[in-house]
């Protein structure tokens, strides 16, 4: 006996739903299992002298990673600073003038490119024209990694979000007698600032994990910088360094830079989430 078509349809679908939803149940033990696991071993390093000394030696407990935590907050800063505003000029252009022209169409193939590139790619790429020239590593070819990383996140969702913008706005705007500049300035930037936001929020969480950069361009310190053309100490490339040791008060700081790193952005993406929300409340 032949099965109706209408009932082949509700078994596959029957299948495919109890497939999805136990693999949605396994990722979500793996994630809770990961974070636990994080939280459980990382949290027990996490002191007062975590953030306030610097490395020690081997076998000796006083030690931190202060200088790696100022070192990291500081890279991904100077990275911001140059991301945003080209990401934003970028995005801008790409939404308001380059949608059909030739150079909008390449600049979004690239952008694309890089959002997919390995960041060890990126890494010896900033190492090749930055630090070989310089003649040793530096915390601002590590800036530079990052920066590279965050521009296309930053361009491709100002372009999103300014494309998401009515353009009743833009002609009531331009009807009145404003400039484009100023149209653009007070109202469509205003209309989707949390948006822009938002995507800026997630390029800093892109890069706060990242190391494979690092390790080509700053790569590493135990003493406290004095500029940001030195080798700089950051926590993703302590944490794969201490992991790595044979020493198990290493290894103890290791957890606690993993428990930071993991903590912040889980919190960076909670954030940008609820801010989505509440946007998407706001226009509902």
């Amino acid at each position: 006996m032949i099965m109706p078509l209408s009932s082949r349809r509700r078994l596959v679908n029957v299948v495919v739903l109890a497939l999805s939803g136990l693999a949605a149940v396994a990722g979500l033990f793996m994630l809770t299992w990961i974070l636990g696991d994080v939280a459980a071993k990382g949290a027990a390093a996490i002191n007062w002298d975590f953030f306030t000394k610097l490395p020690a030696p081997p076998g000796m407990d006083e030690g931190g990673l202060a200088n790696a935590i100022v070192g990291t907050l500081l890279m991904t800063v100077v990275a911001a600073l140059i991301a945003v505003p080209f990401g934003m000029m970028s995005g801008t252009y790409l939404a308001e003038f380059g949608k059909n022209s030739l150079l909008g169409r390449v600049s979004r193939f690239l952008a694309d490119i890089l959002v997919s590139a390995p960041s060890i790619v990126i890494g010896v790429f900033v190492y090749l024209v930055m630090v070989k020239p310089m003649g040793h590593f530096s915390g601002w070819a590590g800036a530079a990694s990052l920066a590279i990383i965050m521009l296309p996140v930053v361009s491709r969702t100002t372009e999103e979000m300014l494309k998401l913008v009515p353009p009743e706005m833009r002609e009531a705007s331009l009807a009145l007698g404003a400039p484009y500049w100023k149209m653009m300035a007070g109202v469509i930037y205003r209309a989707s600032a949390a948006g822009i936001f938002t995507g800026v929020m997630l390029a800093v969480a892109r890069v706060a994990g990242e190391t494979a950069p690092l390790l080509f361009t700053s790569l590493n310190s135990p003493y406290w910088m004095e500029g940001m053309n030195e080798p700089m100490a950051n926590l993703t490339v302590v944490l794969f360094n201490y992991a790595m040791s044979p020493y198990d008060d290493w290894h103890k700081l290791a957890w606690g830079a993993a428990f930071l790193i993991t903590m912040t952005v889980l919190v960076v993406n909670i954030f940008t989430r609820l801010m989505l929300r509440t946007k998407g409340r706001r226009k509902s």
